[in-house]
């Protein structure tokens, strides 16, 4: 905790320094991008700093001790409500600090011993300060889920290879990478992932007060892949043609009419296009602009184990799922060797050229 405190120190010392007066306005680019990494240093160095704290208040406000809960001589319900009206924070990051702290804390055991933190690796990146609470949270979260169906070994080079990359990482690339670790760490429970998602898949419609329509859904992988590729598709369009007006626009030919919505508009004006065809429409449309592609190893797809990656989805998919994507005709799999190289294209149709141009696109980028 001593040494957390002085890298806060240092931290806010370098913050005055950079900024003396507490306002930004007319600091160079140098010094903005010192300032903000300053302040991420000490963000991190309080984070760290309140997991232990939010633990011990935890542990001083169990249920079982009822009158005599820490949290209930102060006036609180709970150890979480404590902690988030003292720290100024949501009931949802106070009992996260608190099962941080639990978990990168050292421990005492039953025979009355200290042993070391239930996940070392993030204890020390916390108290290194190179990842910040919502990192911490994310990584022992996903320990967690393994921690009952993978060997302890490879548990913690899990765990070392997450706190590694972590500093590197946004949140959204590092849950990302956790997503894919797990596909290779548990690949048994890749396909009861797959059918738990599936059956969590829904949609709500209503309306709200201004009379918008809200739309809310959570949709699995495999519902969720030709739906944002359609979506995307058309709204990669849209931009495009917008660009290309921009580009191409003629002084002489008159008023153009400006595209000025955001792209979270054009997503929603893709989605309404989208209805509208199916609407006019005796089938579903054979033709369309986007495809799904679907990654698998030819080993995998052979054994039926293991996990696919679908293209622009961040969770594997079990490979009957995969084998269930490649029966669409829309749905493109490819087929990878051990070292990555292309196996086998699938196709829409019995055409060489688009097929052609997908294996360009993989190997060139």
């Amino acid at each position: 905790m001593e040494d957390l405190f002085t890298t806060a120190h240092r931290a806010l010392d370098r913050a005055r320094e950079l900024c003396p007066t507490g306002r930004p306005e007319g600091l160079g680019a140098g010094e903005l991008v010192a300032l903000s990494e300053a302040l991420g240093t000490l963000r991190r160095a309080a984070d760290a700093a309140l997991a232990p704290v939010a633990a011990e208040i935890g542990r001083q406000s169990r249920t079982e001790l009822g009158a005599d809960s820490l949290a209930r001589k102060n006036g609180f319900r709970s150890a979480a409500v404590m902690i988030s009206t003292v720290v100024g924070t949501t009931t949802g990051e106070a009992a996260r600090a608190m099962r941080i702290g639990e978990s990168t804390t050292p421990r005492v055991t039953l025979t009355g011993h200290q042993a070391p933190p239930k996940y070392p690796h993030v204890a020390a990146a916390l108290n290194a300060t190179t990842i910040g609470a919502l990192a911490a949270g994310v990584i022992v979260a996903a320990c967690e889920r393994l921690a009952l169906r993978a060997d302890p070994a490879a548990l913690d080079r899990l765990e070392r290879m997450l706190v590694n990359r972590a500093p590197g990482l946004t949140l959204d690339q590092l849950q990302k990478l956790i997503l894919r670790a797990e596909a290779h760490l548990d690949p048994d429970g890749v396909e009861p992932r797959d059918t738990e998602r599936r059956s969590n898949r829904a949609l709500s419609i209503h309306e709200d007060r201004d009379g918008m329509l809200v739309l809310s859904g959570r949709l699995d992988p495999e519902t969720a892949a030709p739906v944002k590729a359609a979506v995307e598709g058309l709204v990669t369009g849209m931009l495009r043609r917008r660009r290309d007006a921009a580009r191409d626009g003629d002084a002489d030919a008159g008023p153009v009419i400006e595209d000025t919505r955001t792209v979270a508009q054009m997503r929603a004006d893709a989605l309404a296009d989208l209805c509208r065809h199916a609407l006019g429409c005796d089938s579903i449309p054979q033709h369309p602009a986007t495809t799904v592609v679907v990654r698998m190893t030819l080993e995998d797809l052979q054994a039926g184990t293991g996990s696919a990656t679908i293209d622009g989805i961040p969770a594997p998919v079990s490979i009957p799922t995969a084998r269930r994507l490649a029966a669409d005709a829309q749905i493109i799999p490819c087929v990878l060797g051990g070292n990555s190289d292309i196996l086998d294209w699938g196709r829409a149709k019995r055409l060489f050229t688009p097929a052609q141009k997908l294996a360009l696109v993989e190997r060139d980028g």
